[in-house]
């Protein structure tokens, strides 16, 4: 049990940052899913538009500094193969 005010205060803190961060990364991994359902399902021309949406997400959660610079260069390149392998059937 934090016995400071400053400790108190560094869990306040912490729990705000983790409910926020927590929030950021579902809604990243919902709009991940819903790219792949539209690939799945073979809406190509809307998940080519959808695609930049997806990317956007991504580099806003590197630059906020919750998914690492690599993990998000290999997620768009796997998404961008999916959707390339997709579109040209």
């Amino acid at each position: 049990m934090a016995n400071t005010a400053q400790a108190r205060k560094r869990v306040r803190q912490a729990d705000t940052r983790r409910l926020r961060n927590m929030s950021q990364n579902s809604s990243m991994r919902t709009i991940i899913k819903k790219f792949n359902k539209m690939i799945e399902s073979n809406m190509i021309k809307e998940a080519k538009e959808f695609f930049t949406d997806v990317v956007k997400k991504v580099d806003t959660m590197v630059t906020k500094k919750l998914i690492h610079l690599n993990r998000a260069s290999r997620l768009k390149s796997r998404l961008s193969k999916k959707l390339a392998a997709h579109s040209s059937k």
